[in-house]
């Protein structure tokens, strides 16, 4: 498998990841009852940290289908190479990186590294979109 496919597959699981941060925060705020239950009542709002995560895994739903897409069609188009490679290294560390800077309120770093996962997004995308 190549490197770009590879980050590709180690996205989803931080997709995953993501998902059951948000969740165990919830559920602790909320508890187990709650989330076994219909969910019908209304409950009072979300600690910080647990908004932050729903955020960042908003956030990382924003660009993953633009991330996958660019790497499969580089992939059928004949298009990935190094740059693809990097490129998608590049997002997944960023993605990475972002979710504790994200759970823990870190500001301007976070957006920095938002910016730089970015870059490896239009990285991959550039592969096939440019002649």
């Amino acid at each position: 498998m190549t490197i770009d496919l590879m980050m590709a597959a180690w996205t989803l699981v931080l997709a995953f990841v993501q998902v059951l941060l948000f969740d165990i925060a919830r559920t602790s705020q909320y508890g187990l009852k709650w989330n076994t239950s219909p969910r019908d009542g209304e409950m009072p709002p979300l600690s910080a940290r647990a908004e932050r995560l729903r955020r960042a895994q908003d956030n990382l739903y924003e660009t993953l289908p633009l991330f996958l897409g660019a790497v499969l069609i580089a992939h059928a188009a004949g298009r990935a190479n190094e740059i693809t490679a990097l490129g998608a290294q590049i997002y997944f560390w960023g993605r990475v990186v972002y979710v504790p800077l994200y759970a823990f309120g870190v500001p301007q770093v976070r957006s920095l590294v938002w910016l730089v996962s970015t870059v490896g997004l239009i990285m991959v995308a550039s592969q096939i979109l440019l002649p």
